[in-house]
C-alpha cells in the first residue's frame, strides 16, 4: 500500500494538529496504530507507515521534527522506508522512551481507550499527563484535502467494482465465501492489501437477519435469501470507504419488511443529498436522514454514519445529540441499520458521501435498490 506523501500535505497534516493543540492546549500529541484492522490508520495519516505487525505511535510535538516509535519487535514488519519520519525508533519498551522526553508535559493521547498498549501507559502515565485526544485529533483531520479526495474516489471506485464482482457471481446454491473470495482478490489485485474487513448479513424468506457475521463457506445461498454484503475496503492510497447494497435471491426475496425499510432507505437517500451540507450539525442530520426509519418504528442497531479517512471510524459521528457543524470536503459513512420490531429482520445499505457547497455527494452512483440476483442459473 502506498501512502500519500506530497511534503506539501504532510506539513498540511501537522498543521492541522499543532492547531489542535493550541486549541486544547496539550504540548505534544501522541498517536498509537496497532495491527487491529481499522486502527493502523491514524499511524498512516500521521507517518505514511502501514502497520504489518505490533504497534507503532508517532509522536509530533509543538516544536522540531515527528518521531515515530516501534516496540523493538517490529523493526522487520513493515517497510520502514516507506515512512517520510527520519527519526525512528526501535525500543524495547516504548513507553518508557517516551517518558524520558513528555516528563512533565500535557500529552493528547490519539488511541487512549482502544489502542494505546498497557505496558506503555503504565511507563509513560507516571511521568506525563495523558488526556483522551481520539475526537481532537479526528475533527483536525475531517476535512480532507483535494490529494486525500483523489484517494477517497480510489477506494470507492475499487469498493464499488467489489459490488459488481459479488453481484455478477450471485447465484442460488453459492456459498457466501464463495461470493466474497472474487471481492477479496480483486481488492488484493488493486492494492488494498489486507485493508478489507468485508461480512455478510443474511437471513431467509425475504428477510436478513441483523447480525454480523464472517461469509461461510458451508451454507449455499437458498431461493428466497436476502443478502447483504457489507464491503468495507482501503484502497492503495489508504482512505476506507464502505459501500454496498441489499441481493434478493428470487422467491419470496425481498419479503415485505425489507420492502418497506426500503421505503424508508429512499427517502433517507434523498434527505441526505440536501441534509450534509456545510454549517449543518451532525445532530440535524442524523434527525432528517433517519425520520424514515423513525415513522415506521424502526430501531437502528449501528451509528447512522461517521466521519471516514485512514481510520475506519471516525469522530464525528451521524447520530443525537452530535453537535459538530459539517463543512466542505468532509468525508462520511452512511449505513442506518434499519431493524424490525421483532429483531429479526433488517436492511443494510452502505454509501460513501461527500459533503459539497451544495450538499451530499454519494460517490458511488449506485442507485438505492435491492438488486435482483435471481437471473443467475442455480448452481450445484
Amino acid at each position: 500500500m502506498e501512502a500519500l506523501r506530497s511534503p506539501a500535505e504532510v506539513e498540511r497534516r501537522y498543521g492541522l494538529v499543532r492547531a489542535a493543540m493550541d486549541e486544547h492546549s496539550v504540548d505534544a500529541v501522541l498517536v498509537a496504530g496497532s495491527e487491529y484492522t481499522g486502527f493502523e490508520g491514524a499511524v498512516t495519516y500521521m507517518a505514511g507507515f502501514v502497520i504489518v505487525h505490533r504497534y507503532a505511535y508517532v509522536l509530533l510535538q509543538r516544536q522540531g521534527e515527528p518521531s515515530i516509535v516501534f516496540p523493538a519487535e517490529a523493526r522487520y514488519v513493515g517497510e520502514h522506508g516507506t515512512s517520510w519520519i527520519e527519526d525512528q525508533v526501535f525500543a524495547d519498551r516504548p513507553g518508557e522512551w517516551l517518558a524520558e522526553r513528555l516528563a512533565g508535559k500535557r500529552v493528547g493521547v490519539y488511541g487512549l481507550e482502544y489502542v494505546f498498549t498497557v505496558r506503555d501507559f503504565v511507563a509513560l502515565g507516571d511521568k506525563a499527563e495523558l488526556v483522551p485526544f481520539d475526537v481532537e485529533f479526528d475533527l483536525a483531520r475531517a476535512v480532507k484535502s483535494d490529494e486525500e479526495l483523489s484517494s477517497v474516489r480510489d477506494s470507492v471506485r475499487i469498493n464499488t467494482e467489489g459490488f459488481r464482482i459479488f453481484l455478477d457471481d450471485f447465484a442460488v446454491g453459492r456459498s457466501e465465501a464463495e461470493l466474497l473470495a472474487p471481492c477479496e482478490q480483486y481488492f488484493v489485485e488493486q492494492g488494498c492489501g489486507r485493508m478489507t474487513m468485508d461480512m455478510v448479513l443474511v437471513g431467509e424468506n425475504g428477510e436478513a437477519e441483523p447480525e454480523f457475521r464472517i461469509a461461510s463457506p458451508e451454507r449455499p445461498i437458498r431461493e428466497g435469501d436476502l443478502v447483504l454484503p457489507s464491503l468495507e475496503i482501503a484502497g492503495p492510497g489508504g482512505h476506507w470507504v464502505e459501500v454496498s447494497r441489499a441481493i434478493a435471491a428470487g422467491g419470496e426475496a425481498p419479503g415485505p419488511e425489507a420492502r418497506r425499510m426500503l421505503e424508508a432507505y429512499e427517502e433517507y437517500f434523498e434527505a441526505a443529498r440536501s441534509a450534509l451540507r456545510p454549517g449543518a450539525s451532525a445532530h440535524d442530520v442524523h434527525r432528517a436522514v433517519s425520520k424514515g426509519f423513525a415513522d415506521r418504528a424502526y430501531a437502528l442497531g449501528h451509528v447512522t454514519g461517521h466521519s471516514i479517512g485512514m481510520t475506519m471510524i471516525e469522530f464525528p459521528k451521524i447520530g443525537e445529540g452530535v453537535e459538530t457543524e459539517l463543512a466542505a470536503n468532509m468525508v462520511f459513512s452512511m449505513h442506518p441499520h434499519a431493524i424490525s420490531a421483532d429483531g429479526h429482520a433488517c436492511l443494510y445499505m452502505q454509501d460513501t458521501w461527500l459533503v459539497t457547497p451544495d450538499g451530499g455527494e454519494p460517490l458511488a452512483g449506485l442507485p438505492m435498490r435491492i438488486f435482483d440476483g435471481s437471473q443467475s442459473p442455480p448452481r450445484t
